[in-house]
């Protein structure tokens, strides 16, 4: 009787084991960047990475369109403020600023379909797809978990970001080659900020997200430009003083070579 229950044990076990699994055929998705490192020299003025991705485990009989995809690349985290101008006795004036830490400096979100066809709005916030849905942080002391979408300078930063281009969305950039098989052109602007950018690919049907994949890609200045950038970071006394001369310097032979006799 013993042996009978501890065999009725490890079935039951196994069998809730089994229930509990993930589907074998649940999907998923691989991808890949053309590259993980854009070097930016004197002349860069912008270059657009392919990421082409796969997604394995799809029925046999999917067809275009049975899938949405949304790839969204976000750039080095820093600090902005945001400020309101009133107009008080004919000037215009700061009366009120909000500053927003640690957000993204590059914010791209490329898609197959418009954000807003893709799934609810509930689902849209939760995994922060789309500009409007961007998790930005409260200001330091508060506890609420992100700056609500109503709220006046969240609009405004997001405006400003968009019209200096660097925050973009396109509705049209994920390109379904196959049923299972899809590209993507990531773009990277010659204003891009130097560091490690974060590309995240989400797969989502009928409303509900199915599968993510994360990778990054690196933005780093090469060449004469590089190691001005690394001199000026370690030896800021010297590289202020040093431009100081050099304007100088300019300033005198400029003088000298067009002064009127």
């Amino acid at each position: 009787m013993r042996r009978g229950g501890k065999i009725g044990f490890w079935a039951a076990a196994a069998f809730g084991a089994a229930c509990l699994a993930p589907p074998a055929y649940a999907e998923r998705l691989v991808t890949s960047v053309s590259t993980h490192r854009v070097l930016i020299t004197s002349n860069f003025t912008g270059t657009e990475l392919v990421l082409f991705g796969s997604i394995d485990g799809a029925p046999a009989d999917t067809q275009i369109g049975a899938y949405d995809v949304v790839v969204s690349v976000r750039g080095p985290a820093r600090s902005f403020v945001t400020r309101r101008k009133e107009r008080i006795l004919g000037l215009w004036v700061n009366t009120d600023s909000r500053e927003f830490a640690q957000v993204p400096t590059y914010l791209a979100v490329m898609s197959n379909k418009p954000v807003a066809e893709i799934g609810p709005p509930e689902m849209l916030r939760r995994y922060g797809i789309g500009l409007v849905n961007n998790v930005l942080p409260p200001p330091a002391g508060n506890d609420a978990p992100e700056v609500p979408p109503e709220d006046s300078f969240r609009g405004a930063f997001l405006r400003v970001k968009t019209n200096e281009g660097a925050y973009t969305a396109d509705p049209k950039a994920v390109t379904f080659l196959t049923p299972r098989f899809f590209r993507a052109g990531v773009p990277i602007p010659g204003t891009a900020q130097t560091g490690d950018y974060q590309v995240e690919t989400l797969l989502i049907a009928k409303g509900a997200v199915l599968a993510q994949q994360q990778t990054a890609i690196e933005v780093v200045k090469t060449g004469f430009e590089a190691v001005v950038a690394q001199e000026a970071r370690n030896h800021r006394f010297f590289y202020g003083l040093g431009t100081a001369l050099l304007a100088l310097m300019t300033g005198l032979i400029a003088t000298l070579l067009f002064r009127y006799d």
